[in-house]
């Protein structure tokens, strides 16, 4: 940008190729993502990273390791007036709480490492002052993905709807009990918990969720405070995100979500709040039929009032 200010993005794709948890969509959407980054929102090409399990990337695997790495050097490269973008599509989970009445949210790398809310939580702590970053999670169960963020748009500030899809696509979303499972016939570690998997595969490159007790976690990140962070998730917490089938060609496969934003922004040229871009893709997806997906926001009060990505007129035409 001319004000010297960077655009930074880390775009994940992960389409699970040859596995049973196989995706279409997740990488087109971060591939369409990146062009208009560049083309719409000003953002230099040489400081977008895309990792995705299945070609065109950067040739870094999605990993948990790898992930959290490319998100972590974005924030330390942040100074204030920076704008910084994650985008992750794939599947998504949820894991029980032995501590809380409230299951955690997590994204499902490739290598099954867990990314949990409180992860994004110490990322988004970290962010230098006066810089933004924006989440977008198309994956199940991604409201609330940033731990303690406060809710704009989400299950309790609308009722959801019901409709019918006709395409029949494919929730992005991998059962708890499947990932036990999965990771058990790794370990050969019979009748053990999740993150005694996870430390043993990936010892300190576990989710902190499964390094400190959920007491430290509280004590760690305290109660929500106003912050730059800002999800705009997929789905609500209790939810799962569509992996629409194509046509005959996964070219043209997609994650609903990931569609939705893109068009509404498309759609229109001029800057748009983050609270009207979430409420369009609803929109959006309820007029495409599609089943039981609600988009959420989560930012401070004055985020979601703010430009989404800043978008600024004067500089970008």
């Amino acid at each position: 940008m001319e004000d010297g200010k960077k655009r930074m993005a880390v775009l994940v794709g992960c389409n699970y190729p040859n596995t049973a948890y196989e995706l279409h969509g997740c990488i087109n959407d971060v591939v369409a993502m990146r062009e208009m980054l560049v083309g719409r929102f000003g953002f230099d090409s040489a400081l977008i990273q895309i990792l995705t399990d299945q070609g065109r990337g950067s040739g870094v695997l999605p990993t948990g390791v790898n992930i959290k790495k490319a998100i972590s050097d974005m924030i330390d490269k942040a100074q204030a007036g920076d704008v910084l973008f994650f985008h992750y599509s794939g599947h998504g989970t949820r894991i029980p709480s032995k501590l809380h009445l409230k299951q955690v949210e997590a994204i499902v790398p490739t290598d099954f490492n867990l990314i949990t809310d409180v992860d994004f939580r110490q990322l988004v702590n970290r962010l230098p002052k006066g810089a933004s970053f924006t989440i977008i999670s198309d994956s199940c169960h991604s409201g609330g993905l940033i731990d303690k963020e406060k809710e704009q748009i989400g299950p309790n500030s609308l009722t959801p709807t019901a409709w019918t899809n006709k395409l029949q696509p494919k929730p992005k979303h991998i059962e708890h009990e499947s990932i036990l499972s999965h990771l058990t016939s790794l370990t050969n570690m019979v009748e053990s918990e999740l993150g005694d998997h996870l430390r043993s595969l990936f010892g300190e490159g576990v989710s902190l969720k499964f390094r400190l007790p959920e007491l430290e976690l509280d004590k760690l990140f305290g109660p929500a405070h106003p912050d730059s962070g800002i999800l705009l998730s997929g789905c609500q917490s209790n939810e799962t995100s569509a992996d629409m089938p194509a046509n005959g060609s996964n070219k043209e496969a997609h994650g609903a979500f990931s569609y939705a934003i893109q068009s509404v922004l498309k759609a229109h040229k001029g800057a748009m709040s983050n609270k009207e871009v979430v409420m369009l893709a609803r929109e959006m997806l309820e007029k495409e039929g599609v089943e039981g997906q609600h988009p959420c926001l989560y930012c401070s009060d004055e985020n979601a009032k703010a430009p989404f990505l800043l978008w600024d007129h004067e500089s970008n035409n």
